[in-house]
């Protein structure tokens, strides 16, 4: 059986959530903080030999005192981040095992990820070496000058909206991320692509979301009730009063 590390980027600044009080992998949904619900996806998954979140240096003390017990009891390992996505995920990288075979990253900010999704982005990894969850895009796109005014209606046939998880063989990630240079990246198959390495399309459901705003984590909530629930490994943290991370 191949065996497979999964990265959990969880360091970004959360902008968009606009909350003053949480970020979006840390703020509560169905009683558990966005980024466990991501996490208990892989935890009792065979071949998933290591687990790692990515938070911010800013955020470490508080993350430890309310959420290390559940780290600890799930097997996951804590990696201080850097100031970009990629730095991020390349200071996980450094962490990974030399004897995994497999790494997948997955936004920790994406919690309804179902276990079919993760079969099936597991297996074209292993076949292809590089793959990734996606959805067609089913929306009219416009072009837009910085004027508001509609410069082209794109054609959406060919277009696909890139989910996690992105699941790549460790030594091309790694060969990825040696050659990234400063040009930025918005995900980790942009990377590879740079290589150059083709990256299979897994079609998946746009259930799959990821935390952008307020408004999403109510859609979360009701997405989780319909998808299989997964064994928990570890109860919430005993001793974590909801005012630790306000």
């Amino acid at each position: 059986m191949a065996t497979f590390a999964v990265i959990l980027p969880a360091a970004g600044k959360s902008s968009r959530f606009g909350d003053a009080f949480y970020k979006k992998p840390f703020a509560p949904l169905e009683n558990r903080p966005v980024w466990m619900h991501a996490a208990e996806k892989f935890s009792n998954r065979p071949e998933v030999k290591q687990l790692l979140i990515v938070i911010s240096p800013e955020d470490k003390d508080d993350f430890d005192e309310k959420f290390g017990g559940n780290a600890a009891m799930m097997g996951i390992e804590v990696v201080v981040g850097g100031t970009e996505r990629s730095d991020s995920v390349q200071a996980a990288l450094s962490r990974v095992r030399d004897d995994i075979d497999f790494v997948a990253v997955h936004d920790a900010a994406r919690p309804c990820v179902a276990e079919e999704w993760i079969d099936r982005v597991f297996a074209a990894a292993e076949q292809t070496g590089a793959a990734l969850l996606a959805a067609p895009v089913t929306a009219t796109l416009k072009r837009v000058g910085n004027d508001k005014i509609i410069r082209e209606t794109v054609p959406r046939e060919t277009l696909w909206e890139a989910q996690t998880p992105q699941v790549f063989r460790r030594q091309l990630l790694l060969d990825a991320y040696a050659r990234r240079g400063t040009e930025l990246a918005t995900d980790d198959a942009q990377l590879v692509e740079r290589l150059p390495h083709p990256v299979t399309v897994v079609p998946c459901s746009a259930m799959n979301l990821k935390i952008t705003s307020k408004d999403d984590l109510r859609l979360a909530a009701a997405i989780l009730k319909v998808l299989p629930k997964p064994t928990l490994l570890s109860a919430p943290h005993p001793f974590a009063d909801d005012h630790l991370w306000r």
